[in-house]
Protein backbone atom coordinates (compact mmCIF):
# COMPACT_ATOMS: atom_id res chain seq x y z
CA UNK A 1 0.00 0.00 0.00
CA UNK A 2 1.73 3.27 -1.31
CA UNK A 3 0.39 6.70 -1.16
CA UNK A 4 0.57 8.65 -4.26
CA UNK A 5 -0.40 11.96 -5.53
CA UNK A 6 -3.47 12.41 -7.80
CA UNK A 7 -6.23 12.15 -5.69
CA UNK A 8 -9.34 11.27 -7.19
CA UNK A 9 -7.73 11.49 -10.82
CA UNK A 10 -4.85 9.12 -9.69
CA UNK A 11 -6.95 6.17 -10.64
CA UNK A 12 -6.95 5.33 -14.28
CA UNK A 13 -9.89 6.98 -16.46
CA UNK A 14 -10.69 9.42 -14.41
CA UNK A 15 -10.85 13.53 -14.82
CA UNK A 16 -11.77 16.26 -12.65
CA UNK A 17 -11.61 20.05 -12.30
CA UNK A 18 -13.32 22.99 -10.83
CA UNK A 19 -14.25 26.61 -11.61
CA UNK A 20 -16.06 29.83 -10.37
CA UNK A 21 -19.40 29.70 -11.80
CA UNK A 22 -21.18 32.92 -10.13
CA UNK A 23 -22.47 31.14 -7.32
CA UNK A 24 -20.27 32.22 -4.50
CA UNK A 25 -19.32 36.30 -4.49
CA UNK A 26 -15.84 35.36 -3.72
CA UNK A 27 -14.46 35.32 -7.49
CA UNK A 28 -10.99 33.75 -5.76
CA UNK A 29 -13.13 30.94 -4.84
CA UNK A 30 -14.42 27.35 -6.93
CA UNK A 31 -17.69 26.84 -6.51
CA UNK A 32 -18.64 24.17 -9.29
CA UNK A 33 -16.55 20.65 -9.31
CA UNK A 34 -16.44 17.79 -11.94
CA UNK A 35 -15.52 14.38 -11.82
CA UNK A 36 -16.09 12.25 -14.35
CA UNK A 37 -14.98 8.19 -15.56
CA UNK A 38 -14.26 7.88 -19.19
CA UNK A 39 -16.33 4.41 -18.42
CA UNK A 40 -19.14 3.75 -16.54
CA UNK A 41 -18.27 2.73 -13.27
CA UNK A 42 -20.31 0.83 -10.54
CA UNK A 43 -21.08 2.88 -7.96
CA UNK A 44 -22.03 2.82 -4.24
CA UNK A 45 -22.83 5.90 -1.86
CA UNK A 46 -24.08 6.31 2.12
CA UNK A 47 -26.18 9.20 2.88
CA UNK A 48 -26.64 11.65 5.99
CA UNK A 49 -29.05 9.80 8.51
CA UNK A 50 -30.36 13.46 9.27
CA UNK A 51 -34.47 12.91 8.17
CA UNK A 52 -34.01 16.76 6.57
CA UNK A 53 -32.44 15.69 3.57
CA UNK A 54 -31.01 18.04 0.59
CA UNK A 55 -32.57 17.18 -2.85
CA UNK A 56 -29.45 16.42 -4.23
CA UNK A 57 -29.30 12.93 -2.31
CA UNK A 58 -32.96 12.46 -3.11
CA UNK A 59 -31.64 12.75 -6.74
CA UNK A 60 -28.38 11.06 -6.28
CA UNK A 61 -30.44 7.93 -4.77
CA UNK A 62 -32.62 7.44 -7.59
CA UNK A 63 -30.10 7.66 -10.20
CA UNK A 64 -27.52 4.99 -7.86
CA UNK A 65 -30.36 2.47 -7.52
CA UNK A 66 -28.52 0.62 -10.16
CA UNK A 67 -25.16 0.65 -9.24
CA UNK A 68 -23.71 2.18 -12.02
CA UNK A 69 -22.51 5.98 -12.35
CA UNK A 70 -20.16 7.96 -14.41
CA UNK A 71 -19.73 11.74 -13.18
CA UNK A 72 -20.26 13.62 -9.85
CA UNK A 73 -21.49 17.26 -10.23
CA UNK A 74 -21.16 19.20 -6.90
CA UNK A 75 -22.01 23.15 -5.94
CA UNK A 76 -20.25 24.86 -3.43
CA UNK A 77 -21.99 28.03 -1.80
CA UNK A 78 -25.70 26.60 -1.55
CA UNK A 79 -27.01 23.05 0.03
CA UNK A 80 -30.07 23.25 -1.89
CA UNK A 81 -32.06 22.48 0.53
CA UNK A 82 -35.33 23.08 1.93
CA UNK A 83 -36.66 24.69 -1.38
CA UNK A 84 -39.64 24.08 -2.82
CA UNK A 85 -37.71 23.81 -6.46
CA UNK A 86 -35.11 21.55 -4.95
CA UNK A 87 -35.41 18.34 -7.05
CA UNK A 88 -36.41 20.11 -10.08
CA UNK A 89 -32.87 22.10 -9.79
CA UNK A 90 -31.12 18.68 -8.79
CA UNK A 91 -32.67 17.07 -11.89
CA UNK A 92 -31.29 20.01 -13.98
CA UNK A 93 -28.07 20.12 -12.30
CA UNK A 94 -27.74 16.23 -13.29
CA UNK A 95 -29.44 17.00 -17.05
CA UNK A 96 -27.10 19.44 -17.55
CA UNK A 97 -23.57 18.09 -16.81
CA UNK A 98 -25.27 15.08 -18.82
CA UNK A 99 -25.16 17.18 -21.46
CA UNK A 100 -22.30 18.58 -21.42
CA UNK A 101 -20.26 15.47 -20.93
CA UNK A 102 -22.42 12.86 -23.34
CA UNK A 103 -23.32 10.63 -20.68
CA UNK A 104 -26.74 9.89 -19.59
CA UNK A 105 -28.44 12.33 -17.30
CA UNK A 106 -29.12 9.02 -14.89
CA UNK A 107 -25.49 8.21 -14.47
CA UNK A 108 -24.86 11.85 -12.62
CA UNK A 109 -24.44 11.75 -9.09
CA UNK A 110 -25.48 15.06 -7.74
CA UNK A 111 -24.16 17.09 -4.79
CA UNK A 112 -24.55 20.26 -3.08
CA UNK A 113 -22.79 22.49 -0.09
CA UNK A 114 -23.50 25.37 1.68
CA UNK A 115 -26.32 27.66 3.31
CA UNK A 116 -29.51 26.12 3.63
CA UNK A 117 -33.14 26.99 3.20
CA UNK A 118 -31.86 29.59 -0.09
CA UNK A 119 -33.05 29.17 -3.36
CA UNK A 120 -30.14 27.91 -5.67
CA UNK A 121 -30.09 30.00 -9.46
CA UNK A 122 -29.74 26.98 -12.09
CA UNK A 123 -28.53 30.19 -14.44
CA UNK A 124 -24.71 30.34 -13.67
CA UNK A 125 -24.13 26.09 -13.26
CA UNK A 126 -25.77 25.89 -16.56
CA UNK A 127 -23.54 28.82 -17.93
CA UNK A 128 -20.50 27.16 -16.11
CA UNK A 129 -20.79 23.77 -16.66
CA UNK A 130 -19.86 23.52 -20.77
CA UNK A 131 -16.54 25.68 -19.82
CA UNK A 132 -15.93 23.19 -16.91
CA UNK A 133 -16.33 19.87 -18.70
CA UNK A 134 -14.00 21.45 -21.35
CA UNK A 135 -11.56 21.99 -19.01
CA UNK A 136 -11.63 18.86 -17.51
CA UNK A 137 -8.15 17.26 -17.23
CA UNK A 138 -6.20 14.13 -15.10
CA UNK A 139 -4.56 16.34 -12.89
CA UNK A 140 -7.81 18.43 -11.76
CA UNK A 141 -8.36 16.98 -8.82
CA UNK A 142 -6.93 19.84 -6.21
CA UNK A 143 -9.43 22.10 -8.72
CA UNK A 144 -12.34 20.15 -7.67
CA UNK A 145 -11.19 19.81 -4.11
CA UNK A 146 -11.43 23.74 -4.16
CA UNK A 147 -14.49 23.81 -5.63
CA UNK A 148 -16.48 21.67 -2.80
CA UNK A 149 -15.03 23.92 0.04
CA UNK A 150 -17.19 26.15 1.82
CA UNK A 151 -15.66 26.83 5.75
CA UNK A 152 -12.70 24.26 5.01
CA UNK A 153 -9.21 26.16 5.15
CA UNK A 154 -7.10 23.22 3.29
CA UNK A 155 -8.12 21.09 0.76
CA UNK A 156 -8.48 18.04 1.98
CA UNK A 157 -7.25 14.96 -1.21
CA UNK A 158 -5.42 11.69 -0.63
CA UNK A 159 -4.59 8.40 -2.63
CA UNK A 160 -3.26 4.89 -2.59
CA UNK A 161 -1.96 2.57 -5.19
CA UNK A 162 -2.35 -0.88 -4.88
CA UNK A 163 -2.08 -4.60 -6.78
CA UNK A 164 -4.82 -7.20 -6.79
CA UNK A 165 -3.93 -10.37 -8.89
CA UNK A 166 -0.78 -9.08 -10.05
CA UNK A 167 -2.25 -5.81 -11.48
CA UNK A 168 -1.87 -2.21 -10.15
CA UNK A 169 -4.38 -0.45 -8.94
CA UNK A 170 -5.78 2.96 -7.70
CA UNK A 171 -7.90 4.70 -5.13
CA UNK A 172 -8.56 8.26 -4.10
CA UNK A 173 -10.61 10.62 -3.00
CA UNK A 174 -11.34 14.27 -1.84
CA UNK A 175 -13.40 15.78 0.82
CA UNK A 176 -14.98 18.62 2.49
CA UNK A 177 -15.75 19.07 5.69
CA UNK A 178 -15.15 21.53 8.22
CA UNK A 179 -18.44 22.14 10.40
CA UNK A 180 -21.59 20.72 11.09
CA UNK A 181 -20.43 17.26 11.34
CA UNK A 182 -21.09 14.53 13.49
CA UNK A 183 -21.71 10.53 13.38
CA UNK A 184 -24.00 9.09 12.31
CA UNK A 185 -23.05 8.81 8.46
CA UNK A 186 -22.84 11.18 6.36
CA UNK A 187 -22.05 14.40 7.73
CA UNK A 188 -19.69 15.39 5.17
CA UNK A 189 -18.97 15.29 1.25
CA UNK A 190 -16.73 12.94 0.43
CA UNK A 191 -16.10 11.71 -3.43
CA UNK A 192 -13.65 8.51 -3.88
CA UNK A 193 -12.90 7.10 -7.23
CA UNK A 194 -10.82 3.54 -8.07
CA UNK A 195 -9.64 1.85 -11.01
CA UNK A 196 -10.52 -1.27 -9.50
CA UNK A 197 -13.11 -3.96 -11.14
CA UNK A 198 -15.38 -4.90 -8.27
CA UNK A 199 -19.13 -5.43 -8.36
CA UNK A 200 -21.99 -2.76 -7.39
CA UNK A 201 -22.97 -4.79 -4.43
CA UNK A 202 -19.29 -5.70 -3.33
CA UNK A 203 -18.64 -1.77 -3.94
CA UNK A 204 -21.25 -0.69 -1.46
CA UNK A 205 -20.41 -4.02 1.12
CA UNK A 206 -17.00 -2.21 1.75
CA UNK A 207 -18.18 1.04 1.69
CA UNK A 208 -21.00 0.73 4.29
CA UNK A 209 -18.66 -1.02 6.52
CA UNK A 210 -15.21 1.50 6.15
CA UNK A 211 -17.52 4.20 7.00
CA UNK A 212 -18.77 2.65 10.43
CA UNK A 213 -15.02 2.84 11.51
CA UNK A 214 -13.98 5.84 9.66
CA UNK A 215 -16.36 8.87 8.52
CA UNK A 216 -19.18 7.49 11.37
CA UNK A 217 -15.90 8.40 14.11
CA UNK A 218 -16.00 11.61 13.73
CA UNK A 219 -17.60 14.81 15.75
CA UNK A 220 -16.77 18.87 15.12
CA UNK A 221 -19.71 20.44 16.46
CA UNK A 222 -22.25 17.51 17.11
CA UNK A 223 -24.75 18.94 13.71
CA UNK A 224 -25.33 16.21 11.82
CA UNK A 225 -25.31 17.82 8.28
CA UNK A 226 -28.65 17.83 5.89
CA UNK A 227 -26.32 17.23 2.66
CA UNK A 228 -23.93 15.69 2.93
CA UNK A 229 -22.45 11.78 1.47
CA UNK A 230 -19.51 9.62 0.55
CA UNK A 231 -19.97 8.29 -2.89
CA UNK A 232 -17.74 5.75 -4.23
CA UNK A 233 -17.26 4.78 -7.78
CA UNK A 234 -15.12 2.26 -9.46
CA UNK A 235 -14.12 2.00 -13.18
CA UNK A 236 -12.65 -1.25 -13.69
CA UNK A 237 -9.71 -0.14 -16.12
CA UNK A 238 -7.05 -1.32 -13.91
CA UNK A 239 -8.26 -5.18 -15.55
CA UNK A 240 -8.09 -7.11 -12.36
CA UNK A 241 -10.59 -10.18 -12.08
CA UNK A 242 -13.53 -8.64 -11.00
CA UNK A 243 -13.99 -8.80 -7.00
CA UNK A 244 -17.45 -10.25 -6.62
CA UNK A 245 -17.12 -12.10 -2.97
CA UNK A 246 -15.34 -11.75 0.02
CA UNK A 247 -12.08 -12.89 0.25
CA UNK A 248 -8.22 -11.89 -0.17
CA UNK A 249 -8.93 -9.34 -2.98
CA UNK A 250 -11.71 -7.89 -1.01
CA UNK A 251 -9.86 -7.31 1.96
CA UNK A 252 -6.70 -5.87 -0.06
CA UNK A 253 -9.79 -3.53 -1.26
CA UNK A 254 -10.73 -2.60 1.78
CA UNK A 255 -7.37 -1.93 3.41
CA UNK A 256 -6.84 0.41 0.73
CA UNK A 257 -10.29 2.29 0.82
CA UNK A 258 -9.37 2.62 4.86
CA UNK A 259 -6.48 4.12 4.48
CA UNK A 260 -7.53 7.04 2.21
CA UNK A 261 -10.79 7.22 4.30
CA UNK A 262 -8.80 7.68 7.58
CA UNK A 263 -6.38 9.81 6.11
CA UNK A 264 -9.38 12.11 4.88
CA UNK A 265 -10.85 11.70 8.60
CA UNK A 266 -7.80 13.43 10.03
CA UNK A 267 -8.16 16.06 7.62
CA UNK A 268 -11.78 16.94 8.25
CA UNK A 269 -11.19 16.80 12.01
CA UNK A 270 -7.92 18.89 12.25
CA UNK A 271 -9.89 21.60 10.16
CA UNK A 272 -12.75 22.21 12.53
CA UNK A 273 -14.01 25.01 12.16
CA UNK A 274 -12.18 27.50 14.09
CA UNK A 275 -10.00 24.34 15.09
CA UNK A 276 -6.36 24.50 15.93
CA UNK A 277 -5.82 20.99 17.16
CA UNK A 278 -6.65 17.55 15.73
CA UNK A 279 -7.78 15.54 18.63
CA UNK A 280 -7.72 11.30 18.67
CA UNK A 281 -9.22 9.18 21.17
CA UNK A 282 -8.02 5.71 21.02
CA UNK A 283 -9.79 3.14 23.32
CA UNK A 284 -8.25 0.08 24.18
CA UNK A 285 -9.12 -3.27 25.62
CA UNK A 286 -13.21 -2.85 25.27
CA UNK A 287 -15.23 -5.82 26.01
CA UNK A 288 -17.61 -5.20 23.36
CA UNK A 289 -16.59 -3.42 19.76
CA UNK A 290 -19.78 -1.44 20.18
CA UNK A 291 -18.26 0.00 24.12
CA UNK A 292 -15.25 1.34 22.54
CA UNK A 293 -16.85 2.62 19.67
CA UNK A 294 -19.59 4.84 22.11
CA UNK A 295 -16.80 5.29 24.26
CA UNK A 296 -14.26 6.78 21.44
CA UNK A 297 -17.82 8.76 20.21
CA UNK A 298 -18.35 10.27 23.76
CA UNK A 299 -15.23 11.57 24.21
CA UNK A 300 -14.54 13.33 21.48
CA UNK A 301 -18.15 14.84 21.10
CA UNK A 302 -17.14 16.19 24.74
CA UNK A 303 -17.69 20.52 24.63
CA UNK A 304 -16.14 20.81 28.03
CA UNK A 305 -12.86 18.14 27.01
CA UNK A 306 -12.76 20.19 23.29
CA UNK A 307 -12.51 23.20 25.23
CA UNK A 308 -10.18 22.09 27.60
CA UNK A 309 -7.88 20.89 24.71
CA UNK A 310 -8.04 24.55 23.36
CA UNK A 311 -6.38 25.91 26.57
CA UNK A 312 -4.12 22.88 27.26
CA UNK A 313 -5.29 21.77 30.25
CA UNK A 314 -4.79 18.19 31.87
CA UNK A 315 -8.30 18.25 32.72
CA UNK A 316 -8.80 14.59 32.78
CA UNK A 317 -12.11 14.72 34.40
CA UNK A 318 -13.95 15.73 31.66
CA UNK A 319 -12.69 12.32 29.89
CA UNK A 320 -14.01 10.10 32.53
CA UNK A 321 -17.29 11.86 32.75
CA UNK A 322 -17.72 12.02 29.18
CA UNK A 323 -17.50 8.01 29.14
CA UNK A 324 -19.64 7.61 32.12
CA UNK A 325 -22.31 9.48 30.49
CA UNK A 326 -21.96 7.21 27.25
CA UNK A 327 -24.30 4.60 28.14
CA UNK A 328 -21.31 2.23 27.68
CA UNK A 329 -21.35 -0.79 29.96
CA UNK A 330 -17.81 -0.22 31.95
CA UNK A 331 -16.15 -0.56 35.04
CA UNK A 332 -14.97 2.79 36.19
CA UNK A 333 -12.71 1.86 39.00
CA UNK A 334 -10.62 -0.01 35.82
CA UNK A 335 -9.99 3.03 33.56
CA UNK A 336 -6.35 4.63 32.21
CA UNK A 337 -6.44 7.84 30.81
CA UNK A 338 -3.47 9.57 29.19
CA UNK A 339 -2.54 12.36 26.98
CA UNK A 340 -0.12 11.96 24.47
CA UNK A 341 1.22 13.96 21.38
CA UNK A 342 4.69 14.59 19.54
CA UNK A 343 6.12 16.54 22.76
CA UNK A 344 5.56 12.68 24.65
CA UNK A 345 3.00 10.94 26.56
CA UNK A 346 1.87 11.34 30.54
CA UNK A 347 -0.50 9.58 32.26
CA UNK A 348 -3.24 11.42 34.05
CA UNK A 349 -5.78 8.76 35.65
CA UNK A 350 -5.22 4.49 36.55
CA UNK A 351 -7.80 2.55 37.71
CA UNK A 352 -10.29 5.18 37.32
CA UNK A 353 -8.28 7.94 40.24
CA UNK A 354 -5.91 10.71 39.56
CA UNK A 355 -2.07 10.26 39.66
CA UNK A 356 0.40 12.75 40.21
CA UNK A 357 1.80 14.46 37.05
CA UNK A 358 4.00 17.83 36.10
CA UNK A 359 1.39 20.18 35.03
CA UNK A 360 4.36 21.95 33.40
CA UNK A 361 4.80 18.91 31.36
CA UNK A 362 0.83 18.10 30.20
CA UNK A 363 0.52 21.61 28.96
CA UNK A 364 4.02 20.70 26.77
CA UNK A 365 2.30 17.99 25.36
CA UNK A 366 -0.75 19.56 24.94
CA UNK A 367 -0.20 22.64 23.27
CA UNK A 368 0.64 20.33 20.06
CA UNK A 369 -1.49 20.64 17.27
CA UNK A 370 -2.37 16.39 16.65
CA UNK A 371 -3.42 15.46 20.47
CA UNK A 372 -3.67 11.91 21.39
CA UNK A 373 -6.29 10.62 24.25
CA UNK A 374 -5.50 7.28 25.21
CA UNK A 375 -8.33 5.27 26.94
CA UNK A 376 -7.60 1.81 28.91
CA UNK A 377 -10.89 -0.28 29.54
CA UNK A 378 -9.06 -2.64 30.83
CA UNK A 379 -12.20 -4.69 30.16
CA UNK A 380 -11.44 -6.97 27.06
CA UNK A 381 -9.54 -6.83 23.61
CA UNK A 382 -11.55 -4.78 21.43
CA UNK A 383 -10.58 -1.50 20.74
CA UNK A 384 -11.72 2.05 18.65
CA UNK A 385 -10.30 5.44 17.54
CA UNK A 386 -12.67 8.69 16.77
CA UNK A 387 -11.55 11.74 15.92
CA UNK A 388 -12.45 15.64 16.62
CA UNK A 389 -11.11 19.29 17.14
CA UNK A 390 -10.73 21.23 19.98
CA UNK A 391 -12.73 24.09 20.60
CA UNK A 392 -12.23 27.59 20.18
CA UNK A 393 -13.55 31.12 20.16
CA UNK A 394 -12.98 31.09 16.19
CA UNK A 395 -15.96 28.20 16.28
CA UNK A 396 -18.69 30.87 17.31
CA UNK A 397 -17.30 33.76 15.37
CA UNK A 398 -17.60 31.45 12.10
CA UNK A 399 -21.38 30.17 12.72
CA UNK A 400 -22.36 33.86 14.18
CA UNK A 401 -22.42 35.07 10.99
CA UNK A 402 -22.38 31.82 8.45
CA UNK A 403 -25.77 33.01 6.38
CA UNK A 404 -25.54 36.47 6.57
Amino acid sequence: MKRIEGGVCAAKGYKAGGIHCGIRKNKDKNDLSLIVSDVPASAAAVYTTNLVKGAPLLVTKQHLENGKAQAIVCNSGNANTCNADGIEIAQQMAQLTGQALGVDKSDVVVASTGVIGQPLDITPIAQGLPSLASSLNDSGSTQAAYGIMTTDTVKKEVAVEFTLGGKPCRLGGIAKGSGMIHPNMATMLVFLTSDAAISPAMLQKALSGDVADTFNMISIDGDTSTNDMVVLLANGLAGNEEITAEGNDFAIFMQALNTVTVALCRMIAGDGEGATKLLECRVTNAATLETAKTVAKSVICSSLLKAAMFGADANWGRVLCAIGYSGAKVDVNKIDVAFSSAKGTIAVCQSGAGLPFSEEKAKEILLETEIEILVDLHDGTQSSTAWGCDLTYDYVRINGDYRT
